[in-house]
């Protein structure tokens, strides 16, 4: 695709990642859902959208100035061809539908909310027939565009941190739904996971995706813990990577950071501890602009995709084998 030529977008599902978190934030704050990042990267333009709501697809065309609005993705059969970038907004439960529906228009590139399918099967499907049509798929693990997440491997691989001694992490809402957040993570900072054991089942989210608290270990033998609030109390996703230099917390998602370095203990004689901390904003409302500007690098000129269906898979596996175990135990 030239630079020059502007992508067409067509977004399945209206909803709150589709536009609606950006609903009634101002033009000068970072967009947080697909159209308002397409529309804020200035390089899209947003064709048609499907929802099957009447009055919350008529909200979000009269919102994002979208020109063409349908019920149902079976009305979009003759448009093979028309869509450069069709973004999947809808419900998990109807991703699989969505992507074949999506792959069968022919579009240059896919991108999909995550969890790519609420089953394995039907992801790794997905994925293989999106390779054999020469479909680009990017899936939103949305900190693989964030910049803090992006230097904090780059740092730990360097070994600027020392050795990492462990791993502490928490998260509500399902181990798929939103613990393959947390494993996605986990797999860009650690590498691959071994599953060493689980939890009772919290049902906190959906019926068939319980929240599970799991132990887990990385390669180079990191011992690595996540443990669950509850959504029904409160959304939450932390993490804490304790290294042989200090104690790096990512909070509230990614929204704050807190950074803490070893210091000689002022209490104790020749004792080391950690210090207070610095407490710094997080650069994660950046994420999906970085998402959709990668996306429009990638039409033009061939740049490939941070978080593509092959780190989607690998991270569903995981969070299924943590599932099933978990359920087999309820």
């Amino acid at each position: 695709m030239p630079v020059n030529q502007i992508p067409s977008c067509l977004i399945i599902g209206c909803g709150r990642i589709a536009g609606g978190f950006d609903a009634l934030r101002s033009p000068e704050q970072m967009p947080l859902s697909h159209a308002g990042a397409f529309t804020r990267h200035g390089r899209y333009r947003i064709l048609a959208c499907v929802e099957p709501m009447p009055s919350r697809r008529a909200e979000f065309m009269h919102r994002w100035a979208v020109p063409e609005g349908y019920a149902d993705v079976a009305e979009l059969a003759s448009h093979t061809g028309r869509y450069d970038v069709i973004s999947v907004c809808s419900p998990t439960n109807e991703h699989y539908c969505s992507v074949k529906v999506a792959i069968a228009l022919s579009p240059r590139l896919i991108f999909c909310e995550k969890p790519l399918t609420p089953q394995l099967s039907q992801a790794s499907e997905l994925v293989e027939a999106c390779r054999l049509a020469g479909i680009l798929l990017a899936v939103n693990y949305t900190r693989r565009w964030d910049e803090d997440v992006v230097q904090l491997a780059a740092d730990l691989k360097s070994g600027v941190w020392g050795a990492v001694r462990s791993v502490t992490g928490v998260y509500t809402k399902g181990i798929l739904n939103n613990g393959s957040h947390m494993v996605d993570l986990l797999h860009l900072l650690f590498g691959p996971l071994e599953v060493r054991g689980v939890g009772e089942p919290i049902y906190d989210g959906f019926p068939d995706d319980p929240s599970v608290a799991v132990t887990l270990a990385t390669n180079d033998h990191i011992p690595v813990q996540l443990s669950c609030a509850d959504a029904r109390d409160y959304s939450m996703f932390e993490l804490q990577i304790v290294t042989e230099k200090g104690v790096i917390t990512m909070e509230d998602g990614g929204l704050d950071w807190r950074i803490r370095r070893v210091v000689e203990s002022p209490n104790f004689l020749s004792y080391r501890s950690l210090d207070a901390g610095v407490r710094k904003a997080g650069r994660l409302p950046g994420a999906t602009l970085a998402a959709v500007s990668e996306i429009y690098a990638a039409l033009t000129s061939d740049r490939p995709i941070s978080s593509s269906g092959d780190n989607a898979l690998r991270a569903q596996q995981v969070c299924e084998a943590i599932r099933d175990r978990a359920i087999r135990r309820d």
